[in-house]
């Protein structure tokens, strides 16, 4: 009965330190445990996710000089996987959604957005690290972006009474108009946070499926092995899934943006 009672606190034990590291890992922290002792506090200006955001950043443009420093006419190696991408945005996204003209202009932007989350995805799988992406904070702002080009670069575009006009559908009668404009405003707001909402939760669902199953083998040692395949499954899964968010992530960008930008569409 002792053994039987030693061996259940002990699983217990256990269990609370895995759901304390899967918590530590989702949640934003000022501690980063895997610094060295005595070091592990970071400033109080910076989170785990704020490093990330900064990391991200800063990987991205590296890896943009290495794949670009010498530009040639027929792109190879790495260059030729950039170019690929930014012709598939441009191509695919935006000039069916913006047109020609607007298309090409912010093709940058599209780019920026798509490569700046895959980037914030990928670190977030590298052991060490913690995904950004994960905190409803940067998807927030992310969106923030995409939100101010729906709005401020509409009202750029198209002006301010055209923006407005595209509030309201023609040949409505006026009396439905006091609920449709309405709506469609708060339409606004919504589209934004939806693009925040889908890839904070996708990312966040993912990383605490993988550890949870992980943590079994924690947890109850060799007899939850079998689970161990499908956690590898998960995580290859997961390398699958930050490419998609990035892409849907830009796709509905585009997509909202072009709405704005062509009402009369």
């Amino acid at each position: 009965m002792t053994n039987a009672m030693e061996t259940v606190n002990a699983a217990a034990d256990r269990s609370a330190a895995v759901t304390a590291f899967i918590m530590h890992h989702v949640s934003d922290a000022r501690t980063w445990n895997w610094l060295p002792a005595g070091h592990q506090r970071l400033p109080e200006f910076l989170t785990l996710h704020g490093i990330m955001v900064i990391l991200s950043g800063l990987l991205l443009v590296w890896f943009l000089a290495i794949a670009c420093r010498r530009p040639t006419p027929v792109p190879t190696g790495w260059m030729n996987l950039v170019e690929f991408f930014v012709k598939f945005i441009r191509d695919e996204m935006a000039v069916p959604f913006l047109g020609e003209t607007d298309g090409r202009r912010l093709t940058p932007l599209l780019c920026s957005l798509f490569f700046y989350i895959l980037v914030m995805n990928l670190a977030g799988l590298v052991p060490c690290f913690y995904t950004a992406t994960a905190n409803i904070n940067v998807t927030g702002g992310l969106a923030g972006v995409t939100l101010f080009f729906m709005i401020a670069g509409a009202v750029y575009r198209t002006g301010p009474v055209a923006f407005v006009r595209g509030f309201i559908p023609p040949g409505v009668p006026w009396p439905l108009l006091l609920i449709i404009v309405p709506i469609e405003m708060v339409g606004l707001l919504i589209k934004a946070m939806a693009l925040a909402i889908r890839l904070f939760a996708n990312e966040l669902a993912g990383h605490i499926v993988v550890f949870c199953l992980l943590g079994l083998l924690v947890i109850f040692g060799w007899k939850a092995l079998p689970v161990f395949p499908m956690a590898v499954a998960i995580f290859i899964m997961e390398v699958f899934v930050a490419f998609l968010q990035a892409y849907i992530f830009t796709l509905l960008s585009a997509v909202f943006i072009g709405q704005r930008y062509h009402p009369s569409h």
